[in-house]
């Protein structure tokens, strides 16, 4: 790892073993981008790297008079404005008051830091100490507007990573009007690229989209005051050939949970420019003299092995350099949660005679969902009113906790701290505590409005309302809840001009509160939600090292969202849970042998009641139960590798394996089976070439053990299932999986 700088002609090039960045000044002093990809060796000159013409560019605009090649419109920019020549998406806007956004940026000089500094007021992914990571700070300068804009630039030591923020500096006298302000951007050679990104909706979040990069631009965002469950805050970019082993991937990554924007736009020379950050759709930011903005961190990751490497090194980054707190690295429990098995219609009696069972079968922590607190006893009332119901908890949080403790069971509890009815003591007492327009009828959500995050007031008033019951109760677990997307983002506590910024105010005021609390309570495993995976992103992992996927807890379902969710996030992220059928979202029936081989790749738990299911399950809970406390590190601290996409044909095969590659174990899926299908064969990866291994399932498999190289290359052999007339099989039909678990001999 090393940051060179060719002092003479002011190059940087920023190198590990994996990769290399290079960027310089160019003739105008606007930063270019000379070079992104494999690592290549360092020269003391790489000015035939700068893309310029020896001849007049017909309709180009021209930065110098004397000088008819040098165009904005045809660099490769590192972070470009709008109005010299380059008509591609800008990076910045700034308003005016003349009203211009023209700014012009020029190098003013550079600094390199051991380490990584950390993000005032933003999750960003950090170091354990300085030889981690080294981080190269450029300054730029605007002399008429008498700013100042920081681009950084960390490249990790142990990583294929580039994390890139920007800051503005306002050192004039007066307010600048920031309109944009993107983390980052990036022009790429022409090539012949295509994009995927993860897009979706509410219990189908996450689905993997991939399509051709043409001319024009193509963008994904989020105006819904959440990352949302529409398009998460990644962009892949793939360089000719490329599947999960073979050819170049570009990764781009938000660590943000707000309104963001991603684009990829090719220009009319082939150039490919992304672009992430901030949505600038309905945002402004009066920045005051002598203040500074901070734009959210963006992550970049290269990878020349495939889409696989890239996810490794996503996974692996967020689990262990976003990711906090001690259940970083501290194995999760099982847990179960009651929201399946009773909704809102539950009494102290029942949710110990469920926890009982629970704690028979091995479960260890049971979490209280919605209906607790208030008048909660539907959806329309009481939110907002963090109080006991002691009509039906009469032992209150404090007791019914404890109870459960006795039990042995470790006790979770769920809020929706974001949100207010107005059928509530909160909003009757603050109606001017939620986002809204005046004068104009608010659009609810859930029967549900959205507290005004942007206030201190408001956030103080959460903030101790949870203290209260977490100081007076026994808690292991907050499920963090927020059901509805943002609308009249408007905050009575701002002036009108500053009512473009309550969207990120917002998401501020958030993480401040987000900071404090898991400060405040170490001991606590925070697992966040948002209406499902409305807001699984890296903002919301830097504070909860784990998130509820979705809503949709249909196994069959999960394989999809699950798979999509694996291009970034690690598996421990993903809470996945084994819930009754027919499922409540689907209304699909699939056994529950099924449903628990897809919910061993995640953070695994159940949501339904266990005294409903025969015996016969339950002794199958029981057994995978032990299976989980047996493999559950593996699962949580192994390298994740994708085998066959749901999104072709029948099957989907997935794996983990651990850091000594010495055990896996691999999850084959079928979802709809086909008669005289033949034999099967699944090449497996990650593992030890030269490494024997023996091969367990309860299915049929021709291959006992072999070498790692044999199980990788040739795979593992499957016996036919089905050869179309037979008698009734428990192994045969649709929605079957095996587990098969391969361990050194």
């Amino acid at each position: 790892m090393n940051i060179f700088i060719n002092k003479k002609k002011l190059q940087f090039h920023l190198q590990n073993n994996e990769i290399s960045y290079i960027i310089a000044p160019l003739k105008n002093n606007h930063i270019g981008n000379l070079y992104y990809g494999a690592k290549i060796e360092h020269q003391n000159d790489f000015s035939h790297m700068i893309q310029e013409s020896d001849y007049v560019l017909p309709d180009t605009p021209n930065i110098f008079e004397d000088n008819f090649g040098f165009t904005l419109d045809t660099v490769k920019a590192e972070y470009p404005s709008f109005g010299q020549g380059d008509y591609r998406e800008p990076a910045i806007e700034i308003l005016q008051k003349n009203g211009s956004t023209l700014t012009d940026f020029k190098y003013k000089s550079y600094r390199v830091i051991s380490g990584k500094p950390s993000l005032e007021s933003l999750p960003a992914t950090y170091v354990e100490d300085g030889k981690e990571a080294l981080t190269l700070e450029l300054t730029l300068e605007d002399k008429v507007i008498e700013s100042e804009l920081i681009l950084t630039y960390t490249i990790y030591r142990d990583f294929p990573v580039i994390t890139r923020n920007v800051k503005v500096i306002n050192n004039s006298s007066e307010f600048l009007n920031i309109k944009r302000l993107m983390s980052m951007s990036l022009d790429l050679d022409r090539d012949n690229y295509s994009i995927f990104h993860l897009s979706g909706g509410w219990s189908r979040e996450r689905q993997f989209i991939e399509r051709e990069v043409k001319h024009g631009k193509l963008s994904i965002n989020s105006s819904r005051g959440t990352s949302s469950a529409n398009h998460n805050p990644f962009i892949g970019l793939k360089r000719g050939y490329v599947d999960e082993k073979v050819g170049e991937v570009f990764g781009f990554n938000l660590i943000y949970s707000g309104n963001f924007k991603g684009s990829v736009e090719e220009d009319h020379y082939g150039i490919t420019r992304v672009s992430m950050g901030i949505n600038p759709f309905n945002f402004n930011w009066e920045l005051e003299s002598q203040k500074e903005f901070q734009s959210p961190e963006a992550v970049m990751v290269y990878s020349n092995k495939g889409i696989s490497h890239m996810s490794k090194t996503f996974n692996t980054l967020y689990r262990t350099r976003l990711a906090k707190g001690i259940y970083r690295d501290k194995e999760r429990p099982i847990l179960l949660n009651n929201w399946e098995a009773t909704y809102f219609d539950f009494n102290e009696k029942e949710i110990l005679n469920i926890a009982a069972k629970a704690e028979e079968l091995g479960i260890e922590l049971f979490v209280l969902d919605d209906g607790w607190f208030g008048a909660r006893n539907d959806d329309s009332q009481g939110l907002g009113d963090w109080t006991v119901n002691y009509s039906k908890l009469p032992s209150g949080i404090n007791g019914l906790s404890k109870k459960i403790e006795e039990m042995g069971l470790k006790f979770g509890l769920w809020f929706e701290p974001e949100m207010v009815n107005k059928n509530s003591d909160l909003y009757r007492s603050h109606p001017d505590w939620i986002l809204e327009v005046p004068n104009r009828k608010g659009t609810p959500s859930r029967k549900q409005f959205t507290l005004d995050f942007s206030r201190e007031d408001v956030r103080d008033y959460i903030y101790e309302s949870l203290e209260k019951i977490i100081k007076t109760s026994s808690i292991s677990y907050i499920k963090w809840d927020m059901n509805r997307p943002m609308t009249e983002i408007m905050s009575n506590n701002l002036p009108y001009t500053k009512q473009g910024e309550v969207a990120h105010r917002y998401i501020l005021g958030l993480y401040e509160l987000l900071e404090k609390i898991t400060k405040e309570f170490p001991h606590i495993l925070f697992e966040s939600c948002a209406s499902g995976g409305n807001r699984f992103d890296g903002g919301m992992l830097y504070y909860m090292p784990q998130g509820w996927t979705s809503d949709n807890t249909d196994a069959v379902d999960r394989l999809k969202i699950q798979y999509g969710t694996s291009m970034v996030y690690p598996i421990s992220s993903m809470g996945a849970h084994i819930s009754a059928v027919p499922n409540h979202q689907t209304g699909r029936i699939t056994d529950i042998n099924f449903r628990a081989s897809v919910a061993y790749f995640g953070s695994f738990g159940y949501e339904l009641d266990l005294n409903k299911i025969t015996l016969v399950e339950q002794n199958l809970v029981k057994n995978q139960i032990i299976f989980m406390k047996n493999n559950r590190k593996l699962f949580q601290f192994g390298d994740f590798y994708r085998l066959r996409s749901p999104y072709k044909g029948e099957n989907t095969s997935w794996m983990v394996v651990s850091k000594d590659k010495r055990e896996a174990i691999v999850g084959d899926y079928t979802r709809l089976i086909n008669a005289n299908y033949g034999f099967d064969r699944l090449k497996l990866t990650g593992l030890d070439p030269d490494l024997e291994y023996k091969v367990e399932s309860d299915s049929s498999i021709q291959n006992k053990k072999g070498k790692g190289d044999e199980l990788m290359n040739s795979g593992l052999i499957f016996g036919k299932t089905f050869f179309g007339t037979s008698p009734l099989n428990e192994s045969i039909g649709d929605f079957k999986s095996r587990i098969i678990k391969i361990t050194a001999i």
